[in-house]
């Protein structure tokens, strides 16, 4: 319940940012390292919440295959011209691999 209540507040904060840039920003450009940065928010901030997710109570209890496939589909997402759609269907994948082979 906290992880979907984080997510619903982030949802919330994300379109007042979204929402009120053009206000505050106007006609002017970002500098090209603040545009790189802002791109970046979103990625570390979810997957932050999705380790947290998965850590739960302590990390003896993480399922690894879930970890590992996650990780699988984030290194997929960063790849050029790699839907984000085919990223996921490969983390799946690569979970489902994993928990057949142990």
């Amino acid at each position: 319940m906290k992880m979907w209540l984080s997510v619903l507040m982030l949802t919330v904060i994300s379109w007042l940012m979204k929402g009120s840039a053009p206000l505050v920003i106007g006609s002017r450009k970002l500098p090209p390292r603040v545009v790189g940065v802002t791109a970046l928010t979103a990625p570390v901030l979810l997957a932050g919440l999705i380790v947290t997710d998965l850590g739960g109570a302590g990390w003896r209890d993480v399922d690894w295959t879930t970890l590992v496939g996650v990780g699988a589909a984030g290194g997929l997402s960063v790849t050029p011209k790699v839907p984000m759609l085919a990223a996921v269907a490969g983390g799946i994948v690569v979970t489902a691999l994993l928990r057949l082979s142990l």
